[in-house]
């Protein structure tokens, strides 16, 4: 992601290498993509469908790649602007995307009251947090333009704004300490797991994605566009690959104890499960970064499958995050009604799978025609950012505001 001109150690204050430019990798928009399926497959009660996610196979989900790949395209994005437009441009293009991210965040939580409300569901209201949007409409409205309440799946909108609020000072510090101001991260991280830090949430105190927690996976993201080529042979050494396919294992026999009782000790998975989503358990974090670097081995930037239908679909929805996730959201809750009315039978749950899918995908689709009709550059056609994370050596196709963010 950053193009070493040098490899002498940089010093705290020391100017960075500049940001160069090289051939498209198109992993990232296509990880993206998938992680946005597989988060709307997970959203849906009692899916069938979920078993083609990772949550079933190990301690980590959707939303950890889902994080690092946003601190990935932030610091890709937000690079190139300060390379352009200095520390003015990077600082108006994070303040604007937070803001499209809240607007959006605002709008989905309005458009999941009205959902609710047309389907007269009184128990619907219970399971998408909004009956107390309805009973205390002023104080819930007052409460979710500050980040404190969120209807249910859209937890991750708020912690992305702030992210985005305080992503040019992490940049600034990452461009002139890496190591250290990853290391001031999982401090934090560690300092969360120790005494319980937490933001305030109303109206039971609790963010479902502690931001003080998550920001580990942002910041380790955008440190992987930075600094990470000098650690990458470490990482992607033998020994390495060795250890993370042993824990990929470990975690897969424990997982699937916890859902198929008899294959491993009931006392052990007791022991294990549930684990903290809200702080990112260890667990769940150390099974991330087995996951990526076993993919970043398995899947070569050539990989000859990424120009196949599928994967380029889920590119395009990797190039529209941000509405793509809202539609989710909107997608999965009115998949509670349906198998309500009509069936649980593992036929419906499959086919309400594969039409939440294709809707986004259209979706991403005429996105995608509208911007390039209104006269966009075509994304294949931008120059691109060279990165070298230390977990995969992706490289990501340009810095467009909607490259950034969820």
């Amino acid at each position: 992601m950053l193009d070493r001109t040098h490899s002498s150690r940089r010093l705290i204050g020391e100017t960075p290498p500049e940001f160069g430019e090289a051939g498209r990798d198109l992993r990232i928009d296509v990880c993206r993509g998938i992680a946005l399926w597989w988060i709307f497959l997970d959203h849906v009660p009692n899916n069938i469908g979920s078993w083609l996610t990772p949550r079933n196979y190990g301690f980590c989900d959707a939303a950890e790649i889902f994080m690092f790949i946003s601190g990935v395209t932030c610091a890709l994005a937000y690079g190139r602007a300060r390379q352009r437009e200095g520390w003015g441009g990077v600082i108006g293009r994070s303040l604007r995307r937070g803001w499209d991210i809240y607007a959006a965040f605002l709008l989905l939580t309005i458009a999941c009251a009205i959902l609710v409300y047309l389907t007269g569901r009184d128990h619907l209201a219970d399971e998408s947090n909004t009956r107390i949007l309805f009973e205390h409409p002023g104080a819930a409205l007052a409460h979710a333009a500050i980040l404190q309440y969120r209807p249910v799946n859209t937890d991750v909108l708020p912690v992305f704004v702030i992210f985005h609020l305080l992503f040019a000072p992490l940049l600034w510090l990452l461009l002139r300490a890496p190591n250290v101001t990853l290391g001031l991260s999982l401090l934090l991280y560690a300092l969360v797991h120790v005494f319980g830090w937490s933001v305030p949430a109303w109206p039971n105190g609790v963010w479902f994605f502690n931001p003080l927690a998550w920001q580990l996976l942002i910041v380790l993201g955008a440190w992987c566009v930075i600094e990470g080529e000098k650690f990458r042979p470490w990482l992607t050494s033998p020994p390495a690959l060795v250890l993370a396919v042993l824990y990929l294992v470990f975690s897969l026999v424990l997982a699937l104890g916890w859902h198929i009782k008899p294959l491993v000790s009931q006392t052990l998975t007791d022991l294990i499960f549930p684990l903290d989503k809200s702080d990112l358990s260890p667990l769940r974090l150390l099974h991330f970064l087995a996951a990526a670097i076993v993919a970043s081995w398995l899947v070569p930037r050539d990989w000859r499958w990424l120009s196949t239908p599928v994967l380029r679909w889920a590119k395009c929805c990797g190039e529209n995050s941000l509405p793509v996730y809202c539609v989710g959201v909107l997608l999965a809750l009115a998949s509670h009604l349906t198998p309500l009315d009509i069936s649980d039978r593992p036929a419906m749950q499959i086919v309400l799978s594969l039409a939440g899918i294709l809707v986004m995908i259209v979706i991403a689709r005429l996105l995608n025609a509208t911007g390039n009709k209104r006269g966009r550059e075509p994304r294949r056609a931008q120059s691109t950012e060279r990165i070298a994370p230390a977990f995969s050596g992706w490289q990501v196709a340009n810095a467009a505001r909607r490259d950034v963010g969820p």
